[in-house]
């Protein structure tokens, strides 16, 4: 039998190749940092999602090994039979706390968090009212309930109160967004969207893990950007790009929404427990963000300095002021050339295509970090410059 399905699955990854399409994996032999090493040598990287520079501070690293002499490896269960350590709770506490909820869950990563909510908290009797753009794991938790599916235009908010007009009949409704949408940058309008849902009597869910950590002024991610850290009722976000790097994700919300979740989300009930390493480096991350303000000073400058230099050279760099940077190359093959060329002048960035994004808005998704020096910032700017000659040419 599977002779056949051989043929069939080749065919199909040829496609992909032809196409363009096609999702290379590249070894780092390095730390993840500013700067790495792969096959071709030391190059600047612009791909991570590493905002802060946490992933191999000193600190961070010094606390993950005296964890794993306190703690051990892993965790060898679930939650609730034998996989709660004081560690985990002291994390889910500190994360409450930091984000201005009642009650966090961790999760082994953002995705699953968002795989674990939607059936666990709403019927067939509910509605749910999601952003176009939201990341692929709030469109397979939703697929994952019962609830009616609603869907908006990205940040329209005309169109979501058209959605919540036609969901009145519904016992609960909740409206999902990302707080910065991870292939653009933009950066949802949640004090609209709080008003929306106060006006209809909807809750609110955001996917923060684009922000936490480095956006707002505490770096408390979009609810704090936009002063409404007290009406968002529910947070999800990851411990695997701004605070460390690592793995691991989380629900923060009201009080009876997570002691539900505990109860009964699935990826919560049947995956082992965050491991405790990750946890209490985590913990030192957050220790860290109470003076990281030198450092998201630095990462906005990086970001706000490549943004305009790109701009500047005539590349078109969707508008914001987030790290994520986004340079728009359109054609799915010419970015992943531009990518390998780019690769060669020592900057180590990633094409996306199809169907991480729609087709024909291929990009390079350029991620700043408060790790980058100005110099660095400039020479990937230089780079892209020569880099679009040689394509051409």
């Amino acid at each position: 039998m599977y002779a056949s399905v051989r043929d069939d699955l080749r065919t199909t990854l040829d496609e992909i190749r032809a196409a363009g399409l096609y999702k290379p994996e590249r070894v780092i032999g390095t730390p993840q940092s500013a700067s790495v090493s792969v096959a071709s040598g030391e190059v600047l990287n612009f791909c991570a999602n590493n905002y802060l520079g946490l992933a191999d501070h000193p600190e961070v690293v010094a606390a993950a090994k005296e964890a794993l002499d306190r703690w051990g490896y892993g965790m060898a269960s679930v939650r609730f039979i034998c996989g709660t350590q004081d560690v985990h709770k002291e994390l889910e506490a500190r994360l409450s706390a930091f984000l201005g909820q009642e009650d966090t869950i961790l999760y082994s990563s953002c995705f699953d968090a968002n795989g674990g909510i939607f059936e666990t908290l709403l019927g067939p009797e509910d509605a749910v009212i999601s952003d176009a753009l939201n990341h692929a794991s709030i469109i397979d938790g939703i697929r994952l309930s019962k609830a009616r599916r609603h869907r908006y235009a990205n940040r329209d908010l005309a169109d979501l109160e058209q959605q919540l007009k036609e969901t009145q009949d519904v016992r609960r409704r909740l409206i999902v967004t990302d707080g910065v949408f991870s292939m653009d940058g933009y950066v949802a309008p949640l004090a609209e969207i709080c008003d929306l849902a106060d006006r209809y009597d909807a809750m609110v869910m955001v996917d923060d893990s684009h922000a936490v950590g480095f956006v707002g002024p505490g770096g408390r991610g979009t609810p704090e950007l936009h002063g409404v850290m007290d009406r968002v009722d529910i947070i999800t976000g990851t411990l695997g790009k701004a605070l460390g790097g690592a793995s691991g994700g989380y629900v923060a919300a009201r009080a009876e929404i997570v002691a539900l979740l505990r109860q009964r989300s699935r990826p919560y009930l049947f995956s082992n427990s965050l491991a405790p390493v990750i946890a209490a480096a985590s913990l030192k991350v957050l220790d860290l963000l109470e003076s990281a303000g030198d450092l998201r000073e630095r990462l906005n400058a990086n970001t706000a300095l490549f943004r305009t230099k790109m701009t500047e050279a005539g590349f078109e760099v969707l508008p914001g002021d987030h790290a994520i940077a986004p340079v728009m190359i359109g054609d799915a093959a010419e970015a992943g050339r531009m990518a390998e060329l780019l690769l060669e002048r020592g900057v180590y960035v990633i094409g996306f295509s199809y169907p991480v994004v729609p087709m024909g808005q291929a990009r390079i998704r350029v991620q700043l970090s408060a790790a980058h020096s100005t110099e660095d910032v400039e020479r990937a700017v230089a780079a892209f410059i020569d880099a679009r000659e040689a394509l051409k040419g």
